[in-house]
């Protein structure tokens, strides 16, 4: 389990400080049916996970912008319209997960609750008149629940989490899957919006608050991760300055000198125009520039290496609080790929034996690109039901759209083009065209071959291409060796002769078939 400081003691009632044990056994995949609530300064959202337990699937998504920190650095209060939304979405919340088997519902409250006067109250309030039941968290856990979100999406993940909110911004170290040094501060726009004194002394808190931060975390060069909803907007709005072709969030890569163009871009623009662009809502676009000037702050302050987007928080870290460490050793990937074999290929398992028998083609294929070509291998057949004329394309579109974590955006795009070559000979002419240029020609060639690959050995034999032959890869000589079994001489007809024959092309070898003594007798 992650490092735990400043924790509610579990109570007899509860299971423990957030609810019920989520993960009895240490063995599970599957995960039941979970939903949690994030009562944040800015919104409230609730977030129903199913499916693989190491990379839930989104079930239901909905989020109100209540801005329940509005006005908090002021009045030291709630905002009372803000209490108002936000009391109505928790009793919609509460409904909703009631009939989709949900209940009871994990429901987290951070700065604006913890630090109003009134957030006793209102938490009280909650309690009333919805049955839910508030955990207020302060900023500390607030960060390792967000840094925990992070490791959920990037196991591997080293470097700064950093989440800003309405009303506070938290940092806190990640690496070796752990959670590490923290701090939360007051740069939440909100909180930013009531500093008198105009721009200079908003940078002048600014950077003094930084380089507090800096002090306890003591970071220089490292990669930052983004976690909240003003960056998310930032990242939405470099895609849309640079034209970028993908506009999945989750692990979008950005480097600094681009960014600052993009700050640039983004203050010299009117920020309607912007919004309508991006589909930001008016509440949201409204603290984008205060973002600006913290992210400007941030790198000032820490010289980030990379800047990256995680569209993972505290709701997905509430769930990695609760998975034993033989479930958070697995591969994210690789787990929702399994679960999507389980649920929608048409023989469930093939994935597994198809990988084995294409192994001879990578044996010396890197482990980062080998995870490609097992997860591919376990997606090859989960488009089946998709009509025939699009099918190829359906598997592009869910490789490379689909709410998955531990990858990134070009291996988004390769480990589409290998399934849409699972299905289809050529890529040229096709809508996707655009999204292939995050790929070098050499990547473009390794996901075609691939895709090749599964596009003879999943029709070369039922079940497992084994049973019919062997493959054997002689790379220096450029040699695609296929051996035959007795069983497989029948199986080698015209359609398994054309696409072992395409699949030689791909690698630009010779194709050779070795039929068994006694079958040539």
């Amino acid at each position: 389990m992650g490092q735990k400081t400043d924790r509610a003691e579990p109570s007899d009632d509860d299971g423990g400080p957030f609810g019920r044990p989520l993960f009895e056994d240490p063995s599970v995949r599957a995960l039941s049916r979970v939903g949690v609530v994030d009562v944040g300064s800015n919104s409230v959202r609730m977030v129903v996970f199913d499916g693989a337990a190491r990379s839930p699937a989104y079930f239901y998504n909905e989020k109100i912008m209540c801005g329940l920190g509005k006005g908090l650095a002021e009045t030291g209060r709630l905002n009372e319209q803000g209490k108002v939304r936000a009391l109505a979405a928790l009793k919609r919340f509460s409904l909703l997960a009631e009939g989709m088997g949900a209940a009871p519902l994990t429901v987290v409250a951070t700065a604006a609750t913890r630090e109003a006067e009134d957030g006793p109250e209102f938490q009280a309030q909650v309690a009333r008149e919805t049955g839910l039941k508030l955990h207020v968290i302060d900023g500390d856990e607030e960060a390792r629940l967000s840094a925990q979100g992070v490791l959920l999406g990037w196991p591997e993940a080293s470097g700064i989490v950093c989440d800003i909110g309405g009303n506070s911004m938290e940092l806190a170290r990640i690496g070796g899957g752990k959670v590490g040094k923290r701090i939360s501060t007051q740069l939440g726009p909100f909180r930013l919006q009531q500093v008198q004194g105009g721009p200079d002394k908003r940078r002048a808190l600014i950077d003094r608050v930084l380089k507090t931060a800096q002090d306890r975390i003591k970071s220089d060069g490292e990669r930052f991760y983004l976690v909240g909803g003003s960056w998310r907007v930032i990242a939405r709005l470099d895609m849309e300055r640079r034209n970028y072709p993908l506009t999945v969030l989750h692990e979008y890569r950005m480097q600094v000198k681009p960014l600052l163009d993009t700050l640039d871009w983004i203050a010299a623009n009117d920020l309607t125009l912007l919004r309508a662009r991006t589909g930001t809502s008016a509440e949201r676009m409204e603290l984008v520039p205060l973002a600006c000037e913290v992210l400007r702050g941030i790198i000032k302050t820490f010289k980030p290496s990379e800047i990256d987007i995680s569209s993972y928080g505290i709701r997905e870290g509430l769930l990695y609080e609760q998975m034993p460490d033989k479930l958070r050793s697995r591969d994210p990937l690789i787990e929702a790929a399994r679960a999507a074999e389980l649920s929608s290929a048409r023989l469930p398992g093939t994935g597994k034996k198809l990988y084995e028998f294409l192994m001879p083609l990578f044996k010396s294929t890197p482990d980062d690109r080998l995870r490609l070509v097992k997860a591919a291998c376990l997606l090859h057949d989960t488009t089946w039901r998709a009509h025939p004329d699009y099918r190829a394309e359906v598997c592009f579109d869910n490789a490379t759209r689909a709410n998955l974590g531990g990858l990134d955006h070009p291996g988004r795009v390769f480990l589409g083009l290998a399934l849409l070559h699972r299905y289809k000979n050529s890529r040229s002419g096709s809508r996707l065209e655009t999204l292939f240029r995050l790929l070098s020609e050499d990547e473009m060639q390794e996901a075609e071959v691939l895709g090749k690959a599964m596009r003879f050995g999943a029709m070369f034999a039922a079940g497992d291409p084994a049973q019919a032959g062997q493959l054997h890869w002689k790379a220096k000589s450029r040699v695609l060796e296929l051996r035959l079994t007795p069983t497989g001489v029948g199986l080698y007809g015209e359609v398994a002769k054309a696409r072992f024959a395409a699949l030689a092309q791909a690698l630009r070898a010779t194709a050779k078939v070795v039929v068994p003594e006694d079958a040539e007798a």
